[in-house]
């Protein structure tokens, strides 16, 4: 047999172990004597497992000390063994009949494996509100563990990752460059007439392929391509379909680089034609929103600070804006790109602190028309660092 080739570690494995230590921390303070994590990004962060798996049930398990242990499909641990910092004892993969099976649940196997490790009993933490973990798993493993108290951890990990380390952020600095170059090949084929299914094409083309000037290529973003047009942009999260890009239209482009898993988003907007006052006028608002906004985002500051500021223009230009102004942004798998912890919004308490990173969604949403420009920071203990350079301004094509 040939000597298994691992994946090289994007972390250091003290990186690792310094977020587990963490990790349980917070365990402790919750009172948790074992962590279930079935979010995708949160199992990445722990162990470095990096695979298309979400869809059939897996997770990583947390015990009080020792390295995490990975749990997933039977065929799915040799990706794991390829990724993941642990040793190869620490990989537990599960027959393929449980997979979609109406007579058996991967979390039955779980349970019978979690009392073989000595982590059946106490309190255990699960992720009860989050994309991967079903209402029958909870079921199931609740059954298989009678000895145990399940409780809610959902978030437990994903606020541990708020704060992020140099190389997370070299990571991505490298995804902002990926979405700078997809913005301006969108800004140079973009044209009425032009088939919207083929304008992604060119968006993926950017976002993908090997850059030999900055030495990367890109990796596959949580959320596709959003570029809805006209009336439709009203809508935030409609995607593209074949038809020609028509004239006298707005449509914006809410996409993001993404390099090693990381990602950094940013929308801006194209008329192609000339855009109406209603809309040029709520783009000067936003702009300014956005100055005050930025000028807030700083350590020591809150989420809320950030929000008002932003709001406050809106609010003295007329202009209703009921949805949250940001969110946090970093290791993401599909459904979504934000770590689903803190929001720029108000009534969001949560403290600022450097190396936080977020996304400051400004965008608007209007009956017949949308706006979109946004930028993605990392909060400092001054004004926050942009990690695009790209103007903000409507772009005007004739």
């Amino acid at each position: 047999m040939p000597e298994l080739q691992r994946t090289p570690e994007r972390f250091a494995t003290e990186e690792y172990e310094a977020r587990l230590a963490g990790t349980r921390a917070r365990m402790a303070r919750q009172g948790l004597d074992a962590l279930i994590v079935s979010d995708p990004s949160n199992m990445a962060w722990l162990t470095g497992y990096d695979g298309w798996s979400f869809y059939v049930h897996q997770c990583v398990i947390v015990g009080p000390s020792g390295p995490p242990v990975w749990f997933g499909r039977g065929q799915d641990a040799q990706g794991a063994l390829r990724t993941v910092w642990m040793p190869e004892d620490a990989i537990i993969g599960y027959p393929d009949h449980y997979v979609q099976s109406t007579e058996r649940h991967p979390m039955e196997y779980l349970a019978a494996r979690l009392t073989d490790l000595g982590c059946n009993r106490g309190t255990i933490g699960v992720e009860m509100d989050n994309y991967w973990y079903s209402a029958k798993a909870h079921a199931c493993l609740a059954a298989g563990l009678p000895d145990a108290r399940l409780t809610d951890a959902a978030s437990l990990v994903n606020w541990q990752r708020a704060v992020k380390t140099e190389k997370e952020l070299e990571y991505m600095r490298k995804a902002a460059r990926i979405v700078e170059r997809m913005h301006r090949r969108i800004a140079d084929k973009v044209e009425v007439g032009m088939r919207k299914c083929d304008l992604v094409a060119e968006i993926y083309d950017a976002g993908l392929r090997y850059d030999e000037w900055s030495g990367h290529g890109g990796d596959y973003p949580a959320i596709v391509p959003l570029l809805p047009s006209g009336p439709d942009a009203g809508a935030p999260h409609l995607t593209w379909d074949d038809q020609p890009m028509k004239p006298e239209e707005g449509t914006f482009f809410e996409i993001a680089g993404c390099y090693q898993r990381y990602h950094v988003p940013l929308s801006r907007t194209i008329f192609l034609g000339t855009p109406p006052d209603a809309m040029l006028e709520a783009e000067k608002a936003v702009l300014e929103g956005m100055d005050e906004g930025l000028e807030a985002a700083r350590a020591g500051n809150t989420c809320e600070d950030v929000a008002n500021a932003f709001f406050r223009v809106l609010d003295r230009h007329g202009i209703v804006k009921d949805n949250r102004t940001g969110y946090p942004i970093g290791l993401s798998y599909p459904p979504d790109w934000g770590e689903r912890t803190m929001s720029l919004r108000r009534g969001d308490k949560t403290v600022l602190k450097p190396g936080m990173t977020f996304h400051f969604m400004t965008g608007l949403w209007m009956d017949d028309w949308g706006y979109e420009t946004t930028e993605s920071i990392i909060i400092t203990d001054g004004a926050p660092d942009l990690f695009c350079t790209l103007p903000r301004r409507m772009l005007v094509k004739g």
